[in-house]
């Protein structure tokens, strides 16, 4: 990007800023005019927290978690707003992984927490080193660092996600920037723990919600309030485009619950199908970002090469470093010892063509992986093997088309494998799922058991899929997309500056109160009474 191109995007940028907060400016004095607004004065608040959402801008989760403070305020609920007012030594997003030592941008972060949160009841937080603390981390290896608990807080093991999300890897590095990283990331959790229970203390909250839940700031925080017994609400973008998935438990786990009596009629599945037609064709955004500017299907090489070997068998990977793999990594370690189990029956069985294929997430402009799929290819010389073809992150492969010819399909905690299963192939998952919640999938219990499944599927002349799992995943499906994924795009809409960032729609505040959008009944009855976040559709 040009210098030219930098001063517009940054126009741009503060345009779209100004615009959220003369909304919210709107929006606040129609709020606080209105009766409803002190209906419960004096009552229990709900305490609002997402400092690792965004630094300038309207995120997609900050804007969820605006929405939904605003409406909570409309029906009179107290809200606060805990505010990092230069509150973290070093933030998630402010760190600069090949400099760990640069500030973060705190005045660009302080300036729009002001601007968006104009009118609101706001505490704020400011950086305190805590001497006895630094003194006990300075000089322990990083091994030593992550079992550390200081006054009973597990330190080390709430800062470890976000270590692993911030230097894009998953085997972290007992260097000095990973352990200084590691050292001022435990601080500031302590002095957040510390805040966080004096805000609680002070204000009596009737429910805390928090962005994701895994980043060190917000994890800190879910984990004080949890010790208190207060129901805490993480959030983390949906499955569909501008929706939002709450849940009571750990949003990046996606633990969406199918109730046994919900099946799927004939609208619902219409609606599925139109879906999964859009997805094949790879029109669908995630999070704001598109992965698949285009699709292309498999050409006369590749099956020209297929036709040497019995069997057809994808193998689908994922971002080694991403906050829900904490979840996944319950029978392997992680992803690549996984692989490299996988790569032992691939060696063992060269009559079988194994297409390996790398997320597209992995070299995603600005969020490139460190430890990647295609590192471990070249590291174990994989694609010598005349039975392997690697698929790079940026070639546009049709995976739908690989699916529709496989035996079975070989994933870790992948979205495919549950499309795979429901469009009716078998699939072998190694990690815990957001779909293996019910059988949707093959999904063996420990590592001995996976390679026993493993073989005998290779061994196999088919593999049949139970009727039961491509019935469970149209049902798991649906509920993700259509039931759990809470749409605001009543309230929100794409900035048009940055990929994933919002703007306020033009809306009254009327259009907040729960009779009016089916979205915040949800989030409210919600909050308020801990209701399921399902919409009944």
């Amino acid at each position: 990007m040009n210098l030219i191109q930098r001063a517009q995007t940054r126009v741009k940028r503060e345009l779209a800023l100004r615009r959220n907060y003369r909304r919210v400016r709107e929006l606040t004095a129609e709020i606080d005019s209105a009766a409803s607004a002190s209906a419960s004065a004096g009552g229990q608040p709900v305490i609002f927290f997402n400092a690792s959402t965004r630094l300038s801008g309207l995120s997609q989760n900050a804007g969820f978690s605006l929405v939904s403070s605003l409406a909570l305020r409309r029906a009179g609920i107290p809200v606060i707003h805990f505010v990092s007012q230069c509150g973290l030594s070093h933030c998630v997003l402010g760190t600069d992984k090949d400099h760990p030592h640069t500030p973060p941008p705190c005045a660009e972060c302080t300036r729009t927490s002001n601007l968006i949160f104009e009118g609101a009841q706001v505490q704020p937080f400011t950086f305190q080193r805590d001497q006895a603390l630094a003194a006990h981390l300075d000089n322990l290896l990083l091994e030593e660092l992550l079992q550390v608990t200081w006054q009973d807080i597990p330190l080390g093991k709430l800062v470890l996600p976000s270590l692993r999300w911030v230097l894009r890897i998953h085997h972290l590095k007992d260097d000095e920037p990973t352990r200084y990283l590691a050292r001022e990331f435990m601080l500031s959790a302590y002095y957040v723990a510390r805040e966080f229970e004096a805000l609680i203390e002070k204000n009596n909250p009737l429910a805390v919600v928090v962005f994701n839940g895994m980043f060190y700031p917000e994890g800190t925080a879910r984990w004080v309030a949890q010790r208190r017994g207060l129901p805490v609400y993480s959030h983390e973008v949906g499955m569909l485009p501008l929706s939002a998935f709450f849940t009571a438990e750990e949003a990046t786990a996606y633990p969406v619950r199918v109730d046994e009596a919900f099946q799927l009629n004939d609208e619902q599945n219409a609606r599925l199908d139109a879906y999964l037609n859009q997805r094949t064709q790879g029109k669908f955004v995630t999070a704001g970002v598109q992965f698949w500017p285009e699709m292309r299907e498999l050409d006369d090489d590749f099956w020209g090469r297929a036709g040497q070997f019995k069997a057809v068998v994808p193998v689908f990977t994922n971002v080694v470093f991403d906050t829900s793999q904490g979840h996944a990594n319950v029978v392997f370690e992680h992803m690549f010892a996984w692989l490299d189990l996988v790569l032992e029956e691939i060696k063992a069985h060269p009559e079988v063509f194994f297409v390996l294929r790398a997320h597209p997430d992995e070299e995603r402009p600005g969020k490139e992986s460190r430890e990647t799929v295609s590192d471990w290819v070249k590291s174990r010389n994989v694609e010598a093997l005349p039975n392997v073809l690697f698929i790079g992150p940026r070639q546009f492969i049709s995976s739908y088309e690989l699916i529709a010819h496989a035996k079975f399909v070989m994933v870790y905690n992948s979205t495919v494998g549950l499309e795979s299963s429901v469009l009716g192939k078998p699939v072998l998952c190694a990690g815990k799922a957001r779909y293996t919640q019910i059988p949707t999938v093959f999904f063996p219990q420990s590592e001995q058991e996976y390679h026993k499944q493993l073989r005998a599927f290779l061994a196999a002349e088919t593999v049949e899929q139970p009727d039961e799992f491509q019935r469970n995943g149209r049902r798991v499906l649906y509920s993700q997309l259509f039931r759990a994924s809470l749409p605001f795009g009543d309230f929100l809409e794409e900035d048009g500056v940055w990929k994933g960032y919002v703007r306020l729609k033009d809306f009254k505040a009327e259009a907040l109160d729960p009779q009016n959008s089916a979205t915040l009944q949800v989030v409210l009855d919600g909050i308020l009474k801990g209701k399921p976040f399902i919409l009944d559709l």
